[in-house]
């Protein structure tokens, strides 16, 4: 909250943002299941305290965040919802994505994210999947190694482009 407000201050005082790695979480809510039901989203709070704590000047984006009840909408605004999440992904520097099984709205938000060329980091078992293979710049097989990665300071390897510097 604190550097969401330092932001906020920033931009009213001097006309500019200084804000630092933009970070989109991208992962599975529905998958496969066939109703308005969602997987569990707690890995969001995880992904979002790891690049907190070790990146404090950093921006999240986290779709459910911003559409908790998106499950819900009909289909035009299902519609909508689904490609300005792509979109967003494909403005921000860096895209995590958590896939423990496929997602559909992920792979588009990945596809996005890398034809805008940006980096996408996948958390995933699945990296033998043509979509976590193809358009991740890493994968990691656990929450626990993307830790590490990022406790390491490997996120600053990137530049504002989000492609490594």
């Amino acid at each position: 909250m604190a550097t969401a407000l330092h932001a906020i201050m920033t931009i009213i005082l001097t006309g500019r943002c200084e804000v630092g790695v933009r970070v989109f979480i991208a992962g599975i809510m529905q998958g496969s299941l066939p109703g308005n039901e969602v997987h569990s989203q707690d890995y969001r709070d995880r992904i979002r305290e790891i690049v907190a704590r070790h990146r404090p000047d950093a921006e999240v984006i986290s779709p459910w965040d911003l559409f908790p009840d998106s499950v819900t909408y009909g289909p035009a605004q299902a519609k909508e919802t689904l490609i300005a999440m792509a979109e967003e992904a494909g403005r921000s520097d860096i895209v995590v994505a958590y896939l423990p099984e496929a997602s559909m709205g992920t792979a588009l938000e990945m596809w996005r994210a890398r034809e805008a060329g940006r980096v996408v980091l996948s958390i995933s078992p699945l990296r033998y999947n043509w979509v976590v293979q193809c358009l991740s710049d890493q994968v990691f097989d656990t929450m626990e190694e993307f830790e590490e990665f990022v406790a390491a300071g490997r996120l600053e390897e990137f530049d504002k482009r989000g492609r490594p510097a």
